[in-house]
């Protein structure tokens, strides 16, 4: 019996992935069981047996792997508890139990979605808490962020599932494209999803999602719905809000549902196009995240490299600085500058009225020179001080 406080030994990744199938087959109803046992001892073993056969060998192996490991006072693993058993039933007649490309895609069909090939709820729960642990042990921020599709249900009845299958992969698309290698998306409900987000304060996740938002709406107008479906959204920040998975879940739901149910969608800005101007924005500063774990999926990064790849309309906060910008060729009108990107800026006025559809400016930036744009209004809401929060994009 292992000591109290010992560590348990690291399991193999086939192994881990055996251990995680026996707890999801508990899940499935015999027929379901019965198919995919078959198919997967086809795969592993080369051996042909029918669905009954399959299910009974699967047993076999639970048995037999308790009670070889009672009989050898040490625990067992899996695999050769199975491959004991197919030898015994003189069904095993290649001397391998599973070629390593046949295994990344069991292992990758078990942690995925398959309609989005985004990851599933079983991988949030469990890199949820990994992720949080070391945050906490790091004292970095983590941003949890919960989407789903507002009006989805309307939109399957009106169009079928399958349109809405559609319109879920697009979601999931969207996802991908905003994420850097260190972020983790999932699928984990019908049309609801979320985001890991390392080292990500509360500004950082807010900007991120309503850029999210802006950019699905962008991508399904085409298809010219007729229901105002959109990707709602909710998040909380360790610690700001919690130190527990349950409290920041239930913190970032409640976000989401505050918004459902007041109806309060401030106009989102759209992705924007590239400015004409080079402007060289600063990358956010981040420090290498810590190694980890070796059972963890394949989108593991070097450690010991520092994040570079940028999400894609990511801007850099400048609300704690004195820049600002000059409106028009008049030099007395002014706007606080509140972030910049690639694709646009915000800016705060008292005075939005003043600000005409299409606009020129000149960007005072510290560190940056003076550089004067073209700017289109694209959304206006209630600003961090009382202002008016403007969004715009560069016009090329």
């Amino acid at each position: 019996m292992p000591q109290p406080g010992a560590n348990p030994p690291r399991l193999s990744s086939e192994e881990a992935f055996l251990e995680m199938l026996t707890d999801t087959l508990e899940t499935l109803e015999r027929p379901a069981r019965g198919q995919f046992l078959q198919r997967f001892l086809r795969s592993i073993a080369h051996v042909e047996l029918t669905e009954t056969q399959s299910i009974d060998l699967w047993d076999q192996t639970l048995a037999r792997k308790l009670e070889l490991s009672e009989s050898a006072g040490k625990k067992l693993t899996l695999q050769a508890a199975l491959v004991d058993v197919l030898a015994s039933a003189n069904v095993l007649r290649l001397p391998i139990l599973m070629e390593y490309e046949e295994l990344r895609k069991l292992q990758i069909n078990a942690a995925t979605d398959p309609l989005t090939g985004l990851y599933n709820r079983r991988f949030f729960d469990d890199y949820f808490e990994k992720e949080l642990n070391r945050s906490i042990r790091y004292s970095h921020r983590l941003a949890l962020v919960t989407f789903d599709l507002h009006r989805f249900k309307a939109v399957n009845d009106r169009y079928g599932h399958p349109q809405g299958d559609v319109l879920l992969q697009m979601a999931a698309a969207t996802l991908r494209k905003s994420l850097r290698t260190s972020d983790y998306a999932f699928r984990i409900g019908g049309d609801e999803f979320a985001l890991l987000l390392p080292q990500t304060d509360t500004e950082q996740a807010t900007a991120l999602s309503r850029r999210v938002r802006a950019a699905y709406a962008v991508s399904i107008e085409p298809l010219r719905l007729g229901i105002p479906l959109a990707f709602d959204f909710g998040l909380a920040v360790y610690p700001e809000d919690g130190d527990l998975q349950e409290t920041l879940a239930r913190i970032a739901d409640e976000r989401l549902y505050h918004l459902k149910k007041n109806g309060e969608r401030s106009p989102i800005p759209a992705p924007e196009a590239s400015p004409s101007s080079n402007i060289a924005v600063p990358e956010r500063q981040e420090t290498p995240p810590a190694p980890k774990p070796p059972s963890e999926p394949p989108k593991i990064h070097d450690a010991n490299q520092p994040v570079t790849e940028r999400r894609r309309w990511e801007r850099v906060s400048l609300a704690t600085t004195q820049a600002y910008a000059t409106i028009g060729e008049e030099s007395d009108r002014k706007a606080r500058v509140l972030d910049l990107g690639y694709g646009g800026v915000a800016l705060e006025t008292s005075r939005p009225e003043e600000f005409e559809e299409a606009f020129s400016a000149v960007l005072n930036v510290p560190i940056l020179p003076p550089v004067r744009v073209k700017l289109k209004r694209i959304y206006q809401e209630l600003g961090i001080t009382g202002g008016s929060r403007i969004g715009c994009s560069f016009v090329t």
